[in-house]
């Protein structure tokens, strides 16, 4: 059952949906961008889509883990604990940073 109400809109907004909704079809086109903004926007339907995402991307995040662990063991088997790193000299660098550069 349909019943007509009066709404003001602004005049950009009028032209929009002129622009868009096909003639004798305002009413039909709101309906619909109502209906489609409450299913995307409100807060239970937001809940689904983050749910929905991480079940869909959790293989993804279990991956980039897995291939971190990968990395991080290679690294550490590489590294010779009896070495120092080299210490940057004050003397012979020069900083290239942003707030050593302003002035």
């Amino acid at each position: 059952m349909a019943k007509r109400i009066n709404v003001i809109l602004p005049e950009t907004t009028l032209r929009t949906i002129d622009r868009l909704a096909k003639p004798g079809e305002r009413s039909r086109f709101i309906d619909k961008a109502v209906q489609h903004y409450a299913a995307t926007r409100s807060q239970e339907a937001l809940r689904q889509q983050l749910k929905e995402t991480a079940i869909r991307d959790r293989d993804i995040a279990e991956e980039v883990a897995r291939d971190w662990v990968a990395v991080d063991t290679q690294a550490w088997q590489h590294l010779d604990h009896d070495e120092q790193p080299p210490r940057a000299t004050r003397g012979g660098a020069k900083s290239t940073s942003r707030r050593s550069t302003q002035r």
